[in-house]
């Protein structure tokens, strides 16, 4: 997905401070609208907010990719937060995986008895 800046405001809403986004933001992203999420600050300047889309909500996942998603969260929030930036996985990390892996058989659905997916 290409990548958008859309301008945040303070508002008052009620007794309680808030932040509007600009209405480009619902436009472009008709999703968000009306969502709750939630806001991590990641450090003094810089704040990530997560939105729970309708079609999110009812508890299931987007097209069975939940755990990537969780997993791609937690290294981007790791990269945004470690000072020296993410590592890059070099040559000698991946012989030393493929040299821990050296025997591992992996079951696939198939084999597990599930059907196949076509």
């Amino acid at each position: 997905m290409a990548s958008s800046r859309y301008r945040v405001t303070p508002a008052q809403i009620g007794n309680s401070s808030g932040l509007r986004l600009a209405a480009a933001f619902y436009r472009d992203h008709p999703q968000f609208s009306g969502a709750p999420g939630q806001v991590e600050v990641l450090s003094n300047d810089t704040l990530l907010m997560r939105f729970e889309p309708n079609e999110r909500q009812n508890g299931e996942p987007e097209d069975g990719s939940l755990m990537l998603g969780l997993f791609l969260d937690l290294l981007t929030r790791e990269a945004l937060t470690v000072e020296t930036g993410p590592l890059p996985y070099t040559e000698a990390m991946a012989a030393e995986d493929d040299e821990l892996l050296a025997g591992v058989t992996v079951d696939t659905m198939e084999s597990a008895g599930a059907p196949a997916q076509e």
